[in-house]
C-alpha cells in the first residue's frame, strides 16, 4: 500500500466490521498456526471482501492487530547493521540511508492484520506500507547475518 500510515484504513476497518455485526478482538495470528493468507493485493478494498467472507463463514469475531515502529527501534536496527557490516557482506550505504529514513515513520501504523477462524484454520488478511515492508526486510537481513555469524562461531569452537 502506498499510504504513509494505515490509521485511516484502520478506522475504516473498525467501522466496517462493526457495521457487519462482528466483534473485534485484539490478537495477532502467528505463522505457527495453520493459516490461509488472503491474496488480493491489486484490490485496495480486498479487506472488505475478507470481512464479508468471515461473516458468510459464520465468524462472530475477527482478530485485529497493528504494528508501528519507534525511533529507538530504528536506532537499534542501525546499530545492528553497523555491527554486522563486514566488507564481504551485501549491506550498502543505501541500506543505511533507507534504515535512517524509517525514523520519519516512527509512531505511524505500517501493518494491519485481520483474521478469523473457520474449521480449524485461521484465515488472514494483511495490509502493509512500503516503508514497513522495508523495515521487515532489513530486520530479516540482520537476523540472517546473526545466524551466519553465530553458526560460524559454533563451528570454530568445535575444532
Amino acid at each position: 500500500m502506498n499510504s504513509d500510515s494505515l490509521l485511516s484504513l484502520k478506522d475504516d476497518m473498525i467501522a466496517y466490521i462493526a457495521g457487519h455485526g462482528l466483534r473485534r478482538i485484539p490478537a495477532f495470528v502467528s505463522e505457527d498456526l495453520p493459516c490461509v493468507l488472503w491474496e488480493d493485493e491489486e484490490n485496495p478494498d480486498g479487506w472488505k471482501e475478507f470481512v464479508e467472507t468471515a461473516k458468510a463463514a459464520g465468524a462472530v469475531f475477527l482478530t485485529m492487530s497493528e504494528a508501528s515502529i519507534k525511533a529507538d527501534e530504528v536506532d537499534l536496527l542501525i546499530d545492528q547493521m553497523h555491527e554486522f557490516d563486514l566488507p564481504d557482506q551485501e549491506t550498502t550505504d543505501m541500506d543505511f540511508d533507507q534504515a535512517q529514513s524509517l525514523k520519519t515513520h516512527a509512531g505511524k501504523i505500517g501493518f494491519l492484520q485481520l483474521g478469523f477462524a473457520h474449521q480449524g484454520v485461521m484465515f488472514v488478511h494483511e495490509t502493509t506500507t512500503e516503508w514497513y515492508d522495508q523495515y521487515q526486510w532489513l530486520l530479516d537481513s540482520i537476523d540472517g547475518l546473526s545466524d551466519i555469524v553465530f553458526d560460524q562461531g559454533d563451528d570454530n569452537s568445535l575444532l
